[in-house]
């Protein structure tokens, strides 16, 4: 009787691929079954030049059965295996030759959602309402990526979010979850044990064990080994030409070259691990997606969770005001001319010809108020559980994918360098029904949106007015914050002063930082101030305990509130001292380190009183 491995031989020997290649024959025999049917794959799929240079049998057996392994997780990691890739990306790029429009036949309106203001009693009531719901909520943070781009080598999470406490922002997105865990767990009955709320991370071969080692060697930041789940997303096949031939790597002859397929490959991931359905029986509810370096997103999640309770959205994204043209998409309503609907972001590049392609003659233009009528998409979102795994178990978790090959020429024949499909986390409700309610949630920009993304020669050039998106800011937007927030609550906070770092006008505020545990609402920072309390504009405020109350507060320098966890610690008085001051350094110094230098400056502690 033929063997498994004789009739999938005899399969391939009977396909009749004219290109079917001698080297691929001679090697069968290194080959299992399933390696077989793979092969065979590639061929029906017109890949047979990945064997065209394949040695004689002998001579390089190992790299050979290397290659089969590659294809075998390229061919498991995607919704339909490599031939839905090479089906699609055959498709996408036909599609992108000929120019099309991926909007052709929509028209752009402006969707319904929710417009907050910071301290009213909308956002108060929304924020209460979040809380309640926390005990149903599971995060899920995407952090594939590097820090290169921001001139820093290590992993993004591991950079500290400000440098007066040092505190990274994976230690700030757990700690502010632990915050909401326990504000959650003050308003459930007695005798109700204290819910756990999950956390995913999304990482890829760049970032996995660096993220496992910085959690490891901080005892995952005070939350439980067991509330952690890592996640890595697999890289896809690069594409060399418009017939979607894969690309060999020019490193390894017996290697596919490969690149990041995005983050919407999340969708993917939590469908196949099976987490939804295990959370869903758990009693959850609600699944929030952030990115890995945002300082200022927590102190949004709260009233965002609120708005998609109390609206009851299926989707929910939280978005900033935009200014027209502003380099960031737009959340927007687009109806087909045959009835479809839908509500997505919709990138910046592509709004302004939409808009005046429809009737827009001004294209992608600030209204009355000053700013476009069309929310910008922060990137991070709320899902509503249920609907949530109905929509995945009919896609796989597969995203609508996009390709952007860079041409040689307006002939469009032939790229400058390999191209690749890739998905974004955002285009989830692409996929949606017309009854799927999708909304928005917009926050003043101060509050939640403070993105670390630019390295200091790009944010240096960025046109005046505009954000820079960098370390710099980003660390100045968190004292800003941090200091309009205790001003709404009664305190006096000196105005700013105008520095340069790394050739970015910035405000200078005081700097004011405190752990998520002493408050994760605006409610829990109103109850801890009370009293005629001010802070001058040079001064240092860090508060480190739960328990931390202050009352006419009167601080001229440096003052570190640092006190055993849970001991409930009165602050007043009148406080002065030489406090700690920002000093320049050179991004191009290389002996300052590297997540000083990204930022411009560094703080010299010359003198604070510290309370323990």
């Amino acid at each position: 009787m033929a063997s498994a491995l004789d009739v999938a031989t005899e399969k391939l020997s009977n396909l009749g691929i004219d290109a079917s290649p001698p080297n691929l024959q001679k090697n069968l025999h290194l080959l299992t079954a399933e390696q077989i049917e793979l092969a065979k794959i590639l061929l029906e799929t017109g890949q047979s030049h990945l064997f065209e240079h394949w040695a004689e049998p002998g001579v390089d057996d190992e790299e050979k059965k290397a290659f089969f392994d590659q294809v075998t997780r390229l061919n498991s990691s995607y919704p339909g295996g490599l031939a839905s890739y090479i089906k699609t990306a055959r498709e996408l790029l036909a599609d992108s030759k000929a120019g099309k429009n991926p909007f052709d036949g929509y028209t752009p309106s402006v969707p319904t959602g929710e417009t907050l203001t910071f301290g009213d009693d909308s956002f108060i009531s929304f924020e209460e309402a979040g809380v309640k719901e926390a005990r149903k909520a599971a995060f899920v943070l995407v952090a594939g990526g590097l820090g290169e781009r921001l001139g820093y080598n290590g992993i993004k999470l591991a950079l500290p979010r400000e440098t007066t406490t040092g505190m990274c922002f994976l230690q700030y997105y757990i700690e502010s979850i632990l915050a909401l865990q326990d504000a959650n767990s003050k308003l459930a009955p007695p005798g109700e044990s204290q819910t756990k709320i999950p956390l995913v991370i999304m990482t890829s071969d760049d970032t996995h064990s660096r993220t496992l080692e910085l959690l490891e060697s901080n005892s995952y930041f005070g939350m439980e080994p067991t509330q952690v789940k890592l996640l890595k997303q697999e890289k896809v096949a690069c594409l060399d030409d418009n017939d979607a031939r894969l690309a060999v790597d020019p490193r390894n002859k017996y290697r596919i070259q490969t690149k990041p397929h995005g983050h919407g490959d999340v969708h993917s991931l939590l469908y196949s691990s099976g987490l939804l359905n295990i959370w869903r029986e758990a009693g959850l509810r609600w699944v929030l997606f952030f990115q890995d370096t945002n300082g200022l997103l927590f102190n949004g999640i709260p009233a965002a969770l609120g708005v998609s309770f109390t609206r009851q959205y299926h989707v929910n994204s939280l978005a900033v005001p935009r200014k027209a043209k502003d380099a960031i998409g737009g959340i927007t309503r687009l109806t087909h001319a045959d009835g479809r609907t839908m509500v997505i972001n919709v990138e910046y590049n592509q709004l302004d010809p939409l808009l005046r392609a429809t009737g827009y003659p001004d294209g992608d233009a600030n209204s009355e108020t000053g700013y476009s009528p069309f929310p910008g998409n922060i990137n991070q979102l709320i899902l509503e559980l249920g609907p949530y795994i109905e929509e995945l178990t009919k896609t796989g978790g597969a995203i609508k994918e996009f390709v952007n090959p860079k041409y040689k020429d307006a002939s469009k024949t032939s790229f400058k360098s390999s191209t690749r499909l890739e998905c974004m986390m955002q285009d989830y409700p692409k996929t949606l029904p017309p009854t799927a309610r999708v909304g928005f949630t917009v926050m003043e920009p101060w509050l939640a949106y403070a993105p670390v993304k630019n390295n200091p020669e790009d944010a240096a050039r960025v046109p005046k007015g505009n954000p820079y998106h960098s370390a710099t800011s980003g660390e100045m937007l968190v004292y800003r914050a941090n200091s309009l927030i205790l001003r709404k609550a009664g305190v006096q906070v000196a105005d700013p002063e105008q520095q340069v770092f790394n050739g970015q006008e910035v405000e200078a505020w005081p700097r004011i930082t405190w752990k998520p545990k002493c408050a994760i609402t605006f409610t829990g920072i109103k109850s801890k101030v009370s009293g005629s309390c001010s802070i001058s504009q040079r001064s240092t405020l860090v508060i480190k305990g739960r328990s931390v109350f202050i009352n006419d507060l009167s601080l001229d320098g440096a003052l570190i509130i640092d006190p055993a966890d849970d001991a409930e610690v009165k602050v007043e008085g009148s406080v002065q001292n030489k406090g700690w001051v920002l000093e320049p350094v050179d991004y191009k110094d290389t002996s300052v380190p590297e997540e000083l230098r990204i930022r411009g400056f560094r703080i010299n502690k010359i003198e604070q009183l510290e309370k323990n």
